[in-house]
C-alpha cells in the first residue's frame, strides 16, 4: 500500500507524503509575485503617460496684420465663390404614355377560361347548399330556446312489412324430394351404422373403460 495522505487543502496528489501544504504556500507565494507584477507595470504606464498632455492642441492661423482668425474669411469665400457658380437648369419632360395591350381585344392575353364543373360536382354542390340552406343557417341563426314550449312531434305512421305468410314469392323455395335410389342409399347407410358400426364401438368403449 502507497503512503498517501489526503488532505482537505488544495494541492498536488504526490506518489508518497502529504505535499499539499507546501505546493499550496508555493502557488500562494506565486500568485503574489504575479500581483505584484501586475501592479508595477500599471504604476510604469501611468507614469509613462502623465508627461503626455491630456488634450491636443490645435493651432489656429490667424492674419498677420490685424492678428484676426483668417478660418471665417476662408469660409465666407469659398460661400460666395459657389454662388456665382453658373447654374442651368434641366429641362424635364413630363413621361410618354405607355402602349399597354387591352385584353379586351387581344384574347390571347386573357387567362384560360376555367373547365365547367361535372355533373357530380354540381349534384354535390348543390346537396351541399340545401344542407346549409335548410339545417345548418337556421341552427345557427335561430338557437333553441328553452322557454319555449315544443310543437307536437311527427305522428306514428303504419309501416308496410312484407309479411311472407300472405307473400308468398318472399319465402324461399321448397326443397325437391329425394329420388327413390338417394333413399334406399340412406337406408342402407343407416342400417349398417345401427346393426354393425354402433354396437362394435360401444362394445371396445367398455372394455377400455
Amino acid at each position: 500500500m502507497s503512503d498517501i495522505q489526503t488532505s482537505s487543502s488544495i494541492g498536488y496528489l504526490a506518489y508518497a507524503g502529504d505535499y499539499s501544504v507546501p505546493n499550496t504556500r508555493v502557488l500562494g507565494g506565486v500568485t503574489q509575485l504575479w500581483q505584484d507584477a501586475f501592479s508595477r507595470a500599471m504604476a510604469q504606464g501611468v507614469d509613462d503617460n502623465a508627461n503626455e498632455p491630456a488634450a491636443p492642441t490645435f493651432s489656429v492661423s490667424v492674419d498677420s496684420s490685424t492678428g484676426e482668425p483668417v478660418a471665417g474669411a476662408q469660409v465666407l469665400g469659398k460661400i460666395v465663390e459657389q454662388r456665382g457658380c453658373p447654374v442651368v437648369d434641366a429641362e424635364r419632360k413630363p413621361p410618354e404614355p405607355l402602349f399597354l395591350p387591352i385584353a379586351e381585344f387581344e384574347m390571347n392575353l386573357l387567362p384560360p377560361a376555367p373547365e365547367p364543373f361535372s355533373i357530380s360536382d354540381m349534384i354535390a354542390q348543390q346537396r351541399h347548399l340545401d344542407v346549409e340552406n335548410n339545417w345548418v343557417r337556421p341552427n345557427v341563426l335561430n338557437p333553441y330556446d328553452d322557454t319555449v314550449n315544443p310543437g307536437p312531434g311527427p305522428q306514428p305512421k303504419p309501416l308496410h312489412l312484407p309479411i311472407a305468410e300472405f307473400e308468398w314469392d318472399l319465402l324461399p323455395p321448397p326443397a325437391e324430394p329425394f329420388s327413390e335410389h338417394e333413399m334406399t342409399e340412406q337406408q342402407r347407410a343407416l342400417n349398417f351404422d345401427s346393426g354393425w358400426a354402433r354396437p362394435i364401438i360401444l362394445q371396445n368403449l367398455r372394455m377400455a373403460a
